[in-house]
């Protein structure tokens, strides 16, 4: 009774195969395909497995996106959000961290979509695997399955039992013994095959199931790190004309400068906000060296219990200190590394960071933004003065949610990626049309590999390392 319905499973037909000459009445209980053992199709090319499973991840990307358009939060979750912004305290310390522990939750959430990601294009290369495998052996399935539906209808034990024709019986016995192992062994891996198939269908749905949910938390935290943004917004906003005026020069020492080095000397004596607070922070750091031995073992304990002081205007410790500590500012894949080849002959200066559409940047460190703008062939880009003579060069973001002359913690949501690679000399070469975040550690002026800062679950190998 299954017979039927597994060999729709596979998409094949029980088809009726001639009897062999040579039986009599053991032919319609042994068709002329299994009176022989079944032989095995040819083997095509193998596939390359590195570029099966791109092609699988890319089309479940594009599936991912269609199916997060369709995604909305309902009325009543809105409206708990922006009562939830409305009860919190309205004060810059508070708005602050709350921003950083949303961009921290939408940071998770936005790795969780991409773990997910991985695990559905592995399970659709298994799942289309199985069914090739299945495809390739339609022909060979047809007779086994016709074997065992016609030996079902009628069973070869009564066969060989037919008084009238003992040579035809003795044939029939003779070539069943011969055949069953051969039919027995393909149906256990039909069986085993679809068995597979099953389980893989199964798992695909509950990970797009859990997936929904993660991307919808992902939209509620997006909305709600928006609303944190307006709030913030009001609080620092200084007078408009100022900041109009500044955002002006600033455009315009972007079109003079050459290089890096030329852009950040220039904000730095320029841009009186940019100045005023790069000399605070100088300041603060020359107190910091005046420091006793049991105020610096202070201010370390504070630091590593993850509390340092909200109203610092200066990185709560030294960046030279802070190496394997630093979180990739964006969730992604690294698809380029310090030193690796940058499609021009020349040696990768930073490094290159795939991610979705609209995922959130947040700084990898404290530091005083000396620059946020579009800059040359960079893009949009945001420079940080990390102290100790270190700048972290962030570009190919979309939206910008920072300005010069602020100076923000580390975890702080600084922009938000766009929906499409942006075309900039750091993204020459990429195979890739997924947005990408460049990254450039900066050590007097010079570019260092930012490698040994990140911490040991973001230094994985770039995607074309060996």
């Amino acid at each position: 009774m299954i017979l039927p319905a597994i060999a729709a499973g596979v998409g094949v037909a029980v088809i009726v195969v001639s009897a062999n000459p040579f039986i009599v009445r053991a032919q319609d209980a042994v068709p002329e395909a299994a009176q022989s053992a079944p032989q095995p199709a040819a083997e095509p090319a193998p596939a390359d497995p590195a570029a099966e499973l791109a092609a699988k991840r890319d089309q479940t990307r594009a599936e991912l996106e269609t199916l997060s358009k369709t995604i909305s939060l309902s009325t009543d979750k809105v409206s708990a959000l922006q009562q939830s912004i409305a009860d919190l305290e309205k004060s810059t310390e508070s708005i602050r961290q709350a921003l950083i522990d949303s961009a921290a939750r939408r940071k998770a959430l936005e790795k969780q979509i991409l773990e997910s990601e991985k695990k559905l294009a592995d399970l659709g290369v298994k799942e289309d695997g199985i069914r090739r495998s299945l495809h390739e052996r339609r022909g060979l399935l047809a007779e086994v399955l016709a074997a065992l539906q016609r030996m079902g209808r009628n069973p070869p034990p009564a066969l060989l039992v037919t008084p009238d024709d003992a040579l035809a019986s003795v044939r029939s016995a003779i070539l069943l013994g011969a055949v069953v192992p051969g039919i027995r062994k393909e149906t256990d891996k039909l069986a085993a095959d679809l068995a597979s198939l099953a389980a893989l269908q199964t798992a695909s749905a509950a990970e797009k199931a859990s997936l929904t949910g993660t991307m919808t938390d992902g939209i509620e935290e997006e909305r709600r790190m928006d609303l944190l943004l307006a709030e913030n917004d009001k609080l620092s906003r200084s007078n408009a004309a100022e900041l109009a005026a500044e955002r002006k020069r600033s455009e315009e020492l972007a079109g003079k400068a050459t290089s890096l080095e030329g852009l950040v000397a220039a904000m730095e004596s320029e841009i009186a906000s940019v100045r005023d607070a790069a000399a605070a922070a100088r300041q603060a750091e020359e107190n910091r060296k005046l420091m006793t031995d049991e105020q610096r073992a202070q201010a370390k304990a504070l630091a590593d219990s993850g509390v340092p002081d909200k109203n610092r205007i200066a990185p709560a410790y030294p960046f030279g200190e802070l190496k394997a500590k630093l979180e990739v500012p964006v969730a992604g894949d690294i698809l380029r590394q310090f030193g690796d080849a940058d499609g021009t002959g020349h040696e990768a200066m930073g490094m290159t960071v795939a991610t979705n559409p609209e995922t959130v940047v947040t700084a990898p460190a404290d530091g005083l933004v000396v620059f946020a703008g579009a800059f040359r062939s960079y893009g949009q880009m945001i420079i940080l003065d990390a102290g100790d003579g270190y700048h972290l060069v962030l570009s190919g973001m979309d939206t910008i949610n920072t300005r010069q002359g602020k100076f923000v913690f580390s975890g702080e949501p600084l922009a938000v990626m766009g929906a499409k690679r942006v075309a900039s000399a750091t993204a020459l070469a990429l195979e890739t049309n997924r947005p990408t975040l460049y990254i450039e550690f900066r050590k007097d002026g010079k570019p260092v590999d930012s490698r040994p800062w990140w911490t040991a679950k973001d230094t994985g190998k770039a995607r074309n390392d060996s």
